[in-house]
């Protein structure tokens, strides 16, 4: 632990699995303390144990469902009242969704929309009255390489993505105007090794080598590749960064 976030406090949702975990693992190793929200309390409890017995009353799961205005604000005053306050936020909650225009329905639509870029919405408008009083802050919304670039079959994706990005900005610019000393980036990862990327190897016949092909330096990320560049996010090495994007996808953006 070389403690590059210590003291702070964090609250990262989508806690249970994936770059959540990996991401939550990884700020309590460098000295913050975090709350891990998510929609499986069960997934989010045993991340929490696992971090708790090795980094003993640094962690606490608890139940968020981000697509609802009242859950946020319930688990944030969960996570403030166990934390003492709050420097980070880290929206990392998502679905992915992968149907071409003609076939998405108005349905599935909505609901990408809800749970990747209404829930950044929502955990920025009310993590910002708690963080305001504990300064400096830095908020950490994790996009996608999709928000950057489009796919023939990812409308309602690369549009919720999209958003994720702009509106990163727009509250960056927000906080600046009004004086906070509050940062606000995106993060835009491409193909992690994650239990949903995972599910789609399982299904196709050397998916993951396809995928691999389609990344410059011919392989897929690692959950410690994103939650390496949340980190400096988060701490105060990042201290004049914001509205700002990382890219995390081993060139893709380049070619």
């Amino acid at each position: 632990m070389s403690g590059r976030v210590s003291g702070k406090v964090a609250m990262v949702t989508g806690g249970a699995s994936g770059l959540g975990a990996a991401t939550s693992k990884l700020l309590v190793e460098e000295g913050a303390r975090v709350v891990i929200a998510d929609i499986n309390l069960a997934g989010a409890e045993q991340v929490a144990a696992e971090i708790n017995k090795a980094h003993p009353d640094m962690a606490l799961a608890v139940e968020l469902d981000v697509t609802s205005e009242q859950q946020w604000q319930d688990a944030l005053e969960t996570a403030v009242g166990f934390l003492g306050g709050l420097n980070i936020l880290v929206n990392n909650a998502g679905i992915g969704g992968s149907a071409p225009v003609e076939d998405e329905t108005f349905e599935n639509w909505k609901k990408i929309q809800a749970v990747d870029l209404d829930s950044v919405f929502l955990g920025c408008k009310y993590a910002l009255g708690h963080m305001k009083a504990h300064q400096p802050g830095s908020i950490v919304n994790i996009s996608s390489i999709a928000g950057l670039i489009a796919g023939h079959n990812m409308g309602a994706y690369n549009a919720a993505k999209a958003g994720v990005w702009l509106f990163s900005k727009s509250v960056a610019l927000h906080c600046a105007k009004r004086g906070y000393d509050i940062r606000s980036n995106s993060v835009h990862p491409t193909f992690i090794r994650t239990p949903i990327l995972e599910g789609l190897f399982a299904k196709t016949t050397n998916g993951e080598e396809k995928l691999a092909k389609q990344v410059p330096l011919g392989r897929i990320g690692e959950p410690n590749d994103v939650a390496y560049a949340v980190l400096y996010l988060a701490s105060d090495e990042s201290r004049f960064v914001t509205g700002a994007e990382i890219k995390i996808d081993g060139g893709i953006s380049a070619m």
